[in-house]
């Protein structure tokens, strides 16, 4: 039993009495399907929050729609107009408001989701199990002390910080009870993800004649890097390779000596690794400044991935340190 929750399966558990933090803390739920609005209920007031609002998505368009929560977790897994412009709506209140947002949807409609979401900096979630969906909570009120609740108490941070795991053990004991299920990631420490020039690069700017810089290598020798490590997926279990920050900044490199353009649907199938996972690393080697957001010019629905001018630099020094090596790479 981990904070009155007892588990069965994957999504056969039951929370005890709802925590009683003082933190006053609210979530509000969006979601079409009834029977999902009562589990996200279920599970929001077993971590300790207060649910103000459980709703269809819709409920975001209405002349009185609600004030959001601390927290706001919504479910789309079909996106048409009228979610659309829901979602447009909900990014720029929690934008604004600082709350921290739960997206769920579908394959389908992860396009149109991470592009109608630019502002408000979401969790964003595809086709997720109950145990990820705990996970992701934790994760957001993790954060929440850095957005709308800095009027806390030290005694208040530390309740929360102590809800914060205990609801993420949660996520992750279901996660590894799920048959073929890898356990999930903890709360991950975004500075992991930090760049920053190793030294000897930025003493190079205080020489006098500066070296030539550096270029990508020609894009079929990254794809040819690419299909061969692909290639060890046909004789081992492809999790034991698993290495989604690298394989993303390959499928990167080579889109940018194309002139490529990448969605976030193609650089998840990139990543190897489920999309919730791959969105969770996009997101963070974003905020540690690898990755970069770039909105479609033709439709401001739509938004694509591309290396940062600092992450291609180091993607050609390293080639660059490999020299003739790169031939033989596997």
């Amino acid at each position: 039993m981990v904070n009155g929750a007892f588990f069965g399966g994957q999504d056969d558990f039951s929370y005890g009495a709802p925590a009683e933090t003082g933190l006053g803390l609210k979530v509000s739920i969006f979601a079409d399907r009834a029977s999902l609005r009562d589990q996200l209920r279920e599970d929001a007031q077993g971590a300790g929050l207060r649910v103000a609002e459980t709703s269809p998505v819709n409920r975001l368009l209405a002349d009185d729609a609600p004030p959001l929560g601390d927290v706001v977790l919504l479910d789309c897994p079909l996106v048409d107009a009228e979610t659309l412009a829901a979602l447009a709506r909900l990014d720029g209140r929690a934008a604004r408001g600082g709350a921290a947002l739960v997206v769920s949807t579908s394959v389908d409609g992860l396009e149109d989701v991470f592009g109608c979401l630019d502002h408000s900096s979401p969790q964003i979630m595809v086709s997720p199990s109950r145990a990820e969906r705990l996970v992701a909570l934790g994760q957001v009120m993790a954060q929440l002390p850095g957005r709308r609740v800095r009027e806390l108490s030290d005694e208040d941070r530390m309740v929360l910080l102590r809800l914060t795991q205990q609801v993420t053990e949660i996520g992750e004991r279901l996660n590894s009870l799920s048959p073929g299920a890898a356990a999930s990631p903890a709360v991950r420490d975004a500075a992991a993800f930090r760049f920053d020039p190793p030294a000897a690069d930025k003493a190079a700017g205080d020489a006098l004649v500066a070296p030539a810089k550096p270029q990508l290598p020609e894009a079929r020798m990254v794809r040819r890097i690419i299909r061969q490590r692909q290639l060890r997926g046909r004789f081992f279990d492809a999790d034991l390779f698993a290495d989604p920050a690298w394989d993303m900044l390959l499928d990167l490199s080579a889109a940018h000596v194309e002139k490529a353009k990448v969605s976030v649907t193609s650089l998840c199938i990139a990543s190897g690794v489920p999309p919730t996972t791959a969105l969770r690393w996009i997101g963070q080697m974003t905020e540690g400044g690898l990755l970069k957001r770039v909105e479609d010019e033709s439709d401001r629905r739509r938004a694509f991935i591309t290396l940062s001018d600092k992450a291609v630099d180091a993607m050609a020094s390293y080639f660059a340190e490999l020299g003739n090596a790169v031939h033989r790479l596997v």
